[in-house]
């Protein structure tokens, strides 16, 4: 592929506060521990405390979520290397979209295989594990039922409820995925050999990563949410989360910023089959709403000793659940995700944990032949690939146009000479220099009219060009958005199966610039 770089802040596609963010802004330093750069990451292995017991805990989970699972060597190796206390992880994490959902869900995979490797080679006394975290406990079923593919949005509904990973992939599903006729295999055996969504998931990420060594790591497991049991225990009785959460919000917010997520006094759900609710607290003990579920506050205790996975972390404790049962120095996220994370500072420092290096994933653009050709036609560059086209359009046309589409000069006559009659006219009579300003008035709407016809007969005369912009913005920006946020990797994998493969040449996760990747032909 032949990558050519624009940086973030020319694409128009990123909020300020991100790009405050990557840009080191003195004012955001307060709220992270490690800046995103190679460098950061020594002080981050020296900080990182994760005893042998959380390891041996880890590598019990894993080898269990794996069990029923071929792997590769690379998969195997990076388990039983957890053991070391030489070996860290690298993570990144999202929902279980359907078919991969939007392209950044390969961006953010391959982004995070591609630090591990960089880091081998930069601190190679250690080793580096990359990680997918799969958000198997989210509810947020519209979200994920769906993937968009040359224009058309494939869908799976169904009425189950609770946390998507428990979804059963049954009769509507296989309804579902016979519209899916042009699916490649490794989507095709995921589903149709899993039970559930997680299962299958966890399929066809690893058929796709798992020769990288990519782990999977399903945090909807007893033995990982036991090690969370204290942070269970202080969000429902203490509340400091929620203090240490808002402090960092307010003062973000007063420097301008806005939040990302909104801390609760309880940051948790209850979890079982088929529920995911908020756990609020009441007058008297807890209650989980939509449902008749309470509990007294000695009930809630002894739920949590007995049944830790039936508390499943929002937003505000997921980072840190993370963190407290991997020993990872970094997270690799989208724009909204790397910022939330500075609202969190303070949590991590309350239960001692060190906050991880904090990176955005990788971003792409991915030319087809057919858009290079228009590119060519039009003369643009990649910068181009980022303009507004209405914009682009009017200044296009202006500049193309056989004549004065404006009638700058003809406005500026008519004023002139309205304004000079007026003036004479006023000597006769001083109501007239008012008739002649209002006719004037009259006289350049008129102009105006004749100067809209005239774009119009303009662009008429210029569609061809005018159609080729629309076409490559449909392209960078399809429906108002980027590409990676709606497109699948279906529409560029069907026609390219080393599609993975080449991401993982271009990428490079600590190069924060917009790659334009197109074939070299």
């Amino acid at each position: 592929m032949l990558k050519r770089c624009v940086e973030l802040h020319e694409t128009g596609q990123f909020s300020q506060f991100f790009l405050d963010y990557i840009g080191g802004k003195k004012e955001l330093q307060p709220f992270y521990t490690h800046a995103p750069i190679l460098e950061s990451f020594k002080q981050a292995i020296d900080q990182k405390t994760f005893s042998q017991e959380n390891r041996k805990i880890l590598v019990a989970a894993l080898q269990t979520q794996y069990a029923n699972q071929e792997v590769s060597y690379a998969v195997s190796k990076n388990i039983e290397s957890l053991s070391s206390a030489q070996t860290f992880t690298v993570t990144t994490g999202h929902q279980l979209n359907l078919f991969t959902g939007p392209l950044y869900f390969i961006y953010k995979i391959v982004s995070t295989i591609n630090l591990a490797k960089k880091l081998a080679q930069t601190y190679p006394k250690h080793r580096f594990v990359p990680v997918y975290w799969m958000a198997t406990e989210d509810h947020d079923f519209d979200e994920i039922n769906y993937f968009k593919l040359d224009g058309k949005k494939y869908q799976w509904n169904s009425d189950q409820t609770g946390a998507v990973g428990d979804f059963e992939l049954g009769k509507d599903f296989k309804e579902f995925l016979k519209t899916v006729s042009f699916a490649p295999d490794v989507f095709v055996d995921a589903y149709s050999s899993s039970e559930t969504l997680a299962e299958a998931v966890r399929k066809y990420v690893n058929s796709l990563f798992g020769e990288e060594g990519l782990l999977i790591v399903d945090g909807d497991d007893v033995n990982l949410k036991r090690e969370f049991s204290e942070v269970i225990l202080s969000d429902l009785f203490e509340h400091t989360s929620y203090e240490r959460a808002t402090e960092a919000t307010e003062k973000l917010e007063e420097l301008g910023y806005s939040s990302q997520i909104f801390p609760r006094e309880v940051n948790f759900f209850y979890l079982d089959k088929g529920v995911r609710e908020r756990i609020e607290k009441m007058d008297s003990g807890f209650g989980v709403v939509n449902t008749e579920l309470r509990f007294s506050d000695q009930e809630m205790k002894d739920l949590v000793a007995k049944h830790p996975e039936r508390f499943s972390p929002n937003v505000v404790l997921r980072p840190l659940y993370q963190e407290m049962i991997l020993p990872n120095l970094a997270y690799l996220g989208g724009p909204a995700e790397v910022v939330y994370w500075l609202q969190l500072k303070g949590v991590f420092e309350h239960f001692n944990t060190p906050f991880p290096v904090l990176l955005p994933r990788n971003f792409a653009l991915l030319l087809n032949t057919k858009v290079q050709r228009k590119m060519a036609q039009l003369n643009w560059g990649v910068e181009d690939l980022f303009v507004d086209v209405e914009h682009w359009k009017k200044t296009f046309v202006k500049a193309e146009a056989s004549m004065d589409i404006e009638l700058t000069k003809q406005k500026e006559v008519i004023a002139a000479l309205f304004d000079l009659k007026g003036k004479e006219a006023a000597h006769l009579e001083k109501s007239l220099e008012n008739a002649f300003a209002a006719g004037k008035v009259r006289a350049l709407k008129i102009l105006d009219q004749m100067a809209r016809k005239l774009r119009k007969a303009e662009e008429r005369r210029l569609h061809t060009q005018i159609e080729r912009a629309s076409c490559i913005q449909e392209l960078v920006k399809p429906g108002g958005s980027p590409q990676e946020r709606v497109v699948n990797m279906m529409q560029f994998y069907l026609g390219n199966p080393d599609l993975i493969t080449e991401l993982l040449d271009c990428f490079d996760p600590l190069d924060f610039r917009m790659m334009v990747l197109s074939d070299e032909s």
